[in-house]
């Protein structure tokens, strides 16, 4: 008799978690790999011990926010470098509580 394995398809799940994992490392996740359950669960083990592209280093909508209402509160301006950079914002706001 002849052996024949049949690769199962990847589930939704994993798919959706390979997805995600993709967009976090900035890496394309191949076709081929979506249609193997074995291989996109390995593909999934290397992507997940990889360190994620760094992000943007603009300050987040939340910071921003907050940033905004203290200077309000203290009748101050908040620095233009501020809304460049996400560690100059968390100073900002650190010493203007």
């Amino acid at each position: 008799m002849e052996s024949t394995t049949f690769a199962l398809p990847a589930t939704p799940k994993q798919l959706a978690y390979a997805r995600s994992l993709a967009q976090r490392n900035g890496t394309l996740l191949p076709w081929e790999t979506q249609q193997d359950r074995r291989a996109l669960s390995a593909w999934i083990d290397a992507q997940a011990k990889s360190a994620p592209v760094p992000s943007d280093n603009r300050p987040t909508s939340k910071q921003v926010a907050f940033a905004e209402k203290l200077a309000r509160i203290k009748r101050r301006a908040v620095p233009d470098e501020c809304f460049r950079d996400k560690g100059l914002m968390s100073k900002w706001i650190d010493g203007n509580k």
